[in-house]
């Protein structure tokens, strides 16, 4: 993928994140909302997935036929709302390996810290998708995405459903090898670090918890 920010602007997409968007939609009709948009986005996010041919007999003739190659797709979420991302991409990618990287904020510094971290082996060899419904300040994508760097990922993409300025400002700064899929790019982050005009708390709405 040439471009650090891609955005997926298919009218189904669109029309799916309004809905979203409102607040009057129920926790239930949020989530079935998210997992179909995240599949629109694994559409654009697994564009350049390197394919092989294999021999197969169709009801007609034998052919070479086209299927992915190398080793299996890793998605990796950042608790708690990436879970509604990858529950989608693993609908479209259901033998890909998954990780999860959980991270909370400390209240006095403002920096992420990390809680958990379980990622696949042989990150090297694989396509990484890593998913977080809200691209906001950017802090804890650049922390989450140093650690999987770390673990030994060198193919790298950062799928999200919104995004801020300022957090894909932050995300191109710190990794600029790692290409970012959203569904739109809001106006901007209010003093509390929310996206405008945003959603809400994504992890809450999904979840009911507020």
């Amino acid at each position: 993928m040439k471009n650090h920010l891609t955005i997926v602007d298919h009218p189904l997409v669109q029309h799916k994140l309004t809905l979203m968007r409102d607040k009057t939609t129920s926790t239930a009709g949020f989530r079935q909302l998210l997992r179909e948009i995240s599949q629109f986005l694994a559409y654009e996010a697994t564009r350049g997935l390197p394919l092989t041919h294999t021999e197969i007999e169709t009801p007609l003739t034998r052919m070479q036929a086209p299927i992915i190659d190398g080793k299996k797709l890793a998605l990796i979420s950042i608790l708690r709302a990436g879970n509604g991302l990858l529950d989608g991409v693993l609908e479209l990618v259901p033998q890909a390996r998954v990780g999860f990287v959980g991270l909370y904020r400390d209240e006095e510094t403002l920096q992420p810290v990390k809680y958990y971290f379980k990622v696949p082996h042989g990150l090297e060899g694989r396509q990484t998708i890593v998913v977080d419904p809200m691209l906001a300040t950017g802090n804890s994508s650049v922390a989450a995405i140093d650690m999987i760097k770390d673990a030994g990922a060198k193919n790298i993409l950062f799928m999200c459903l919104l995004a801020a300025p300022e957090g894909v400002a932050r995300m191109k700064a710190a990794h600029p090898d790692v290409p970012i899929v959203t569904a739109a790019l809001d106006d901007h982050l209010n003093d509390k670090g929310y996206i405008v005009p945003g959603l809400g708390d994504a992890g809450d709405r999904m979840f009911g918890t507020k």
